[in-house]
């Protein structure tokens, strides 16, 4: 990806001046001879795919099916996958148990990270102890609580993460930032349909209570001009524009259509205005006993003596308040087109051929009037989910949160088939992110189509990648009361349980040193941390490639992530001695598990680091990294020897650890 490269190589180039500043002794090569591009080889899917395949699967390729499918490869992950093969391996991960946040398995209690520490160690759960709870199911690896279960659904991970990106809610909202376990309860809808059918995930995700929330469907209800109340329109909009249909008529490879010399708008205002008031009289389950009568005053749970825990009702859908109440004649709450003049009696929703149309109507996508609050909502989601578009808006924005910005339309087109064929199975996405995996594109595209193919990595799959990749665990964290409750016990010591001021809590800031701006379910607005559409100025826009993770690469942040990488590639090693006043602890790699390939003598340029640089290629950067970058990255750690101190192997990874975090080549995954 070419020009992804020439777009970053501004901040790379800062950086890596800035430290040969340092003092690094970089000697004088002829780096006009040496290519900025991979060794070209015969490489373009002679060996196959399947399972029959495995044994020719080799480590790079491996390590680069990982890095679009996991969030970042490790040695063990790359070794049984060339055991098992794509096949086998995407088999074993559509097998692996869920890992939840808030929802127990069936049969264990406090299975759920939250539930256990809120539950069993009494704390008081925050927003830091959901991102604990994001971080156990990103980096997998053992249960904090029992280290015999172990981790592993890399894959619905990974594929949950991009719904959230697609199905946004954010703890910037102020109301949602007071109820993490809310939060937590929506993400698990999103693990648990990762792999489902994609109408069943539109049903969880708008009766979830943190998206009522965030988009004003919780307690939306129907038109009264007396008292000037109207349906509010957030989330019928947001579902057509962002989690399903997009704003123009797109052709089956997810190409916009044109008439007149413009895209087709795919609905009009009236269209979200009659949605809108389908979306009404749904609020929290537990509002009161008849149905009604609490309806404009219901609210969160607030906890105490004799109520539910507090936010307990974030942790079940939304349920319908659309029948009067006969003791106290309370009407009901849902826009069912009988309650006229205010009511819309024939709604017109999406209008396309085939869209099914209530009985009696005779415009496709057409509702009319007498249904209940369900039906109607049904009718609703059915119709948007049946749009032709759906197909190739959803499989596009998976393929590019997963392999590449720019996918071809025949790889759009080849996706989006694959999701009209199993629209009627349980298991239709599983079937979608298989395609998406492994089509030709995404296993051979770098070499079809290098100036266009691949994505920049996002901040924070660099810091999953880096923490995976260099066996990171969670230490010094002491066995204290949790601060604000006293009844809690043994507080952080526990080497899986990812918490720390400079790292796991800290990935969504944005100064100082120990963030990189992103952090799960945090993104500014609903449309994300950054635009599917986003192009960055200058040669990427000529060329006419969007690149949506550019849009949150500024100046700063790109220092500032440098900045944490150094910080952690440096500073937090698991051999640490901990400090009597560090009560939380930090997230910390493992240095020695790579001590051996750093040198096998006394260092300097007679004991070049050639294995341990050979080993990050692998492991970092799949096998692609450059001639020209190879050689300076011995340039710079070749010169450390044993007079630097008898750490000296160590310094010589985390030399290369940092260059390889901050290089233009890393930064953008092919």
């Amino acid at each position: 990806m070419r020009s992804c490269v020439a777009a970053i190589r501004f901040g790379g180039i800062r950086l890596f001046v800035a430290i040969w500043a340092l003092g690094l002794a970089v000697q004088a090569v002829a780096q006009t001879q040496l290519s900025h591009f991979p060794d070209p080889i015969f490489h373009d899917g002679y060996n196959g795919l399947s399972a029959a395949g495995a044994a020719n699967i080799g480590a790079s390729d491996a390590s680069r099916f990982l890095a679009q499918a996991t969030f970042g490869p490790t040695d063990a992950d790359i070794a049984s996958l060339r055991t098992l093969g794509y096949q086998g391996w995407l088999n074993q991960q559509f097998a692996a148990t869920p890992t939840y946040e808030t929802t127990d398995l069936p049969g264990k209690p406090n299975s759920a990270y939250l539930n256990w520490i809120s539950n069993v160690l009494h704390e008081q759960i925050g927003q830091n102890n959901r991102q604990e709870a994001w971080f156990l199911g990103a980096l997998g690896g053992p249960d904090p609580q029992n280290n015999s279960i172990i981790h592993t659904d890399q894959l619905r991970q990974r594929v949950a993460f991009a719904l959230s990106e697609i199905f946004v809610i954010s703890d910037q909202n102020a109301t949602l930032s007071g109820y993490p376990q809310g939060m937590a309860w929506m993400y698990d809808l999103l693990v648990k349909d990762a792999f489902g059918n994609y109408r069943q995930l539109l049903q969880d995700v708008t009766l979830s209570p943190a998206m009522g929330v965030y988009l004003n469907m919780m307690g939306n209800q129907r038109a009264n001009s007396a008292m000037n109340i109207h349906p509010d329109e957030n989330y019928a909009r947001e579902i057509n524009q962002l989690f399903s249909i997009g704003l123009v008529m797109l052709n089956p490879d997810g190409t916009p259509q044109i008439s007149g010399g413009k895209p087709i708008p795919t609905y009009t205002q009236g269209t979200i205005t009659n949605f809108a008031h389908v979306f009404t009289g749904w609020n929290w389950s537990d509002c009161d006993a008849n149905g009604n009568d609490n309806f404009q005053y219901c609210g969160a749970d607030q906890g105490g003596a004799g109520n539910p825990p507090y936010g307990a009702n974030y942790l079940t859908s939304m349920v319908a308040y659309d029948q009067t109440d006969p003791v106290n004649g309370s009407p009901s709450y849902h826009d069912n087109g009988t309650n006229l003049p205010d009511d819309i009696q024939n709604k017109q929703l999406l209008s396309y051929p085939g869209a099914a149309m209530s009985s009696g109507e005779t415009s496709p996508g057409m509702l009319g009037p007498g249904g209940t609050a369900a039906s109607d909502l049904a009718f609703a989601l059915d119709n948007i989910f049946n749009h032709p578009n759906v197909a190739p808006f959803v499989s596009k924005q998976l393929i590019m949160r997963l392999v590449t910005s720019n996918p071809s339309p025949a790889y759009v087109a080849r996706v989006a088939a694959v999701f009209n064929a199993n629209r009627s199975s349980a298991t239709q996405l599983q079937a979608v992110v298989q395609a998406i995996l492994l089509d030709p594109e995404a296993r051979y595209g770098e070499f079809w189509n290098p100036t266009a193919f691949g994505k920049l990595r996002e901040p924070l799959l660099v810091v999953t990648h880096f923490w995976r990749a260099m066996g990171a665990t969670h230490e010094c964290g002491q066995n204290v009361s949790a601060s604000g409750n006293s009844a809690a016990t043994n507080y952080a010591n526990q080497p899986y349980r990812y918490a720390g001021y400079s790292s796991a809590w800290a990935t969504n800031d944005n100064q100082y040193g120990v963030g990189v701006d992103q952090a799960s379910l945090d993104a500014p607005t609903v449309f994300n941390f950054f635009k599917p559409s986003f192009m960055p100025p200058g040669e990427m826009t000529s060329l006419g490639l969007v690149g949506p993770e550019f849009q949150i690469s500024t100046d700063s942040i790109i220092a500032n992530s440098s900045n944490t990488t150094e910080n952690r590639a440096y500073n937090l090693d698991i051999s640490d001695t901990c400090s009597s006043g560090d009560t939380f602890g930090d997230v910390k790699i493992n240095h020695a598990q790579d001590a051996a390939l750093a040198g096998s003598a006394n260092g300097g340029l007679s004991d070049p680091a050639t294995a341990l640089i050979a080993e990050y290629n692998t492991r970092f950067m799949s096998g692609q990294m450059s001639p020209f970058m190879q050689q300076q990255l011995h340039n710079a750690v070749d010169v450390i020897d044993s007079t630097y101190g008898p750490d000296w192997k160590t310094q010589r990874i985390d030399r290369a650890l940092y260059l390889i975090s901050i290089s233009p080549e890393y930064m953008i995954q092919k």
